[in-house]
């Protein structure tokens, strides 16, 4: 049975997800789900007070596809979703960042590096905790037009799908249930820019 995982976001800049080019990518950050989730999984975003979105729905991903980080770095699929720091706000949050080299993981400059451009270790670690990139090509993000989340699922036997920290996935079979039907009912694609960016 499909699972379905979900985690609060602190920031939305269009980077993780990445949901521009006809493709939603969590390529960075989230390393537990990125480790666990499968074609078929649910992935969904949710806001929280820091991004003064708390309670609604930043994004969701059916997950359509999973490649390790070398694998997107050479896909020309996704050649578009390499940052470029000096071209349009959607090529600067690209988040095809990493390749593997002799020396261990190369990051380019990016939303991920530290500020002078060089490569930020930290984020490089938790990154590459998991080598593997969640695509999806049937997808809602809202970014700043995120709606509210149903009442129904802030109470689910007992069970808020919004929380602080970390992620959720042990859903009962009726909530991923619900949680499925609710997403098939969503409009679809890139439907708002990301609140980060103002």
């Amino acid at each position: 049975m499909p699972k379905v995982y979900s985690y609060s976001m602190a920031r939305d800049f269009g980077f993780a997800p990445n949901p521009f080019y006809g493709v939603c990518t969590l390529a960075t950050c989230k390393p537990k789900i990125r480790a666990k989730a499968e074609p078929g999984d649910l992935v969904i975003g949710t806001g929280s007070k820091a991004l003064k979105y708390a309670g609604r729905l930043i994004y969701a991903m059916e997950v359509s596809e999973v490649l390790s980080f070398d694998q997107y770095w050479r896909d020309p699929r996704f050649a578009s979703k390499k940052p470029n720091l000096s071209g349009s706000l959607k090529k600067r949050f690209g988040d095809n960042i990493y390749h593997s080299t002799r020396r261990g993981w190369l990051q380019l400059d990016s939303h991920h590096s530290l500020m002078d451009g060089s490569p930020n270790p930290r984020n490089i670690r938790v990154d590459t905790g998991a080598d593997r990139v969640l695509l999806s090509d049937n997808f809602s993000y809202f970014g700043r037009n995120a709606p509210v989340l149903p009442k129904g699922f802030r109470n689910f036997e007992g069970i808020d799908i919004c929380h602080k920290r970390g992620h959720k996935c042990n859903f009962s079979p009726t909530l991923v249930a619900e949680l499925f039907d609710f997403f098939c009912s969503l409009e679809k694609g890139y439907l708002g820019e990301p609140i980060s960016w103002d």
